[in-house]
């Protein structure tokens, strides 16, 4: 089975999210618009939409069924939104196997709509470009990653190559390495270094990918506050409790957050626009930040390579050569 991208899943939300903010807008109830979304929804998100759209037929809470198809509980224990009477109906079936940063987003957003009194069709319509435009910075930072990853899995055929190199020039380097005590030596010694050199390769893969897969959502769920014209505390607390509901860790972004408040008091003008840029700025700062990261990983990739996938080609490419060539020199005397 291949590896989902994030940002798969982050477009067939956008989708479903964008149908529903037309309906909702052309007067169709939540609970009947998620039954039509359901029906027409195209991958990744479609398991999830059938979730909600059954949760809600059954007159469950549709912010807590999308909480409940990011997972039972958010990220740093968050406690599980799947509790009610309509949950446990609609559990037998099993939630679906989801992307849960963009699900928890999406209850967030749905959450402070309801409690700060905001309309909930344009606050889908923005949501659905937020998704979107998430979904671009994932695909701009897996081309990025592309060239290294590339290189790091070219890099680990290094050895094998070494040995049927040795082969295609007559000599029998298959049964050096495993029939003889020097050979032997080789093959486990180089066997250790190729596994180190994966292990490697594989925590600087993962360690080059951002952690964060929704910069700039704090900076929106508060936009989505202000934009139903609550006060601002009331703003405030809707946020707070939607992040706390569904599991949404702090990405840094309050200083931000505060700092458009008061710009947006003093100037005396709505502070949504101003939110929104700067949620857009936040994403833009991630997609740069990607872009580096993948740059320094080419350069951080040569250290597995020079500190054990080549002496693993010495050990197990050359040094059986040498040995077949000290063996027959010795038989031949």
């Amino acid at each position: 089975m291949s590896r989902r991208k994030p940002s798969e899943d982050l477009e067939s939300l956008a989708a479903v999210v964008q149908r529903l903010g037309v309906l909702l807008a052309a007067g169709v109830a939540p609970a009947s618009g998620w039954g039509h979304v359901a029906v027409a929804a195209r991958g990744q998100a479609a398991a999830g939409a059938c979730w909600v759209a059954d949760v809600a037929a059954r007159g469950g809470s549709v912010a807590e069924a999308i909480a409940a198809v990011a997972g039972s509980a958010g990220p740093g224990g968050a406690p599980s939104m799947s509790g009610a009477p309509s949950m446990r109906r609609a559990g037998s079936r099993g939630r679906p196997d989801t992307d849960g940063s963009a699900w928890r987003g999406l209850a967030a957003a749905w959450l402070v709509a309801s409690d700060a009194g905001a309309p909930l069709a344009p606050t889908l319509a923005r949501f659905a470009d937020t998704l979107r435009s998430l979904a671009q910075n994932q695909r701009d930072i897996d081309t990025a990653l592309a060239g290294p990853s590339a290189t790091a899995r070219m890099v680990m055929v290094l050895p094998v190559i070494g040995i049927l190199f040795g082969m295609a020039l007559g000599f029998d380097s298959i049964r050096v390495l495993f029939t003889t005590p020097p050979g032997l030596l080789c093959l486990g010694f180089g066997t250790a270094l190729m596994l180190l050199a994966q292990l490697w390769n594989r925590r600087l893969l993962h360690g080059a990918r951002p952690a964060n897969l929704t910069p700039g959502l704090a900076l929106d769920l508060m936009a989505i506050a202000v934009s139903g014209g609550a006060s601002l505390p009331r703003a405030e607390r809707a946020v707070a409790n939607a992040r706390q509901r569904c599991g949404i860790d702090s990405d840094g972004s309050d200083a931000a957050i505060a700092e458009v408040l008061e710009l947006s008091r003093r100037a005396g003008i709505p502070a949504a626009a101003l939110l929104r840029a700067e949620a857009i700025e936040a994403r833009r700062a991630a997609k740069s930040a990607g872009e580096r990261t993948a740059a320094t990983l080419a350069v951080t990739l040569m250290l597995p390579l020079g500190l054990c996938v080549l002496p693993a080609f010495m050990v197990l490419g050359v040094a059986p050569l040498l040995i077949a060539v000290i063996s027959s020199t010795v038989t031949g005397l």
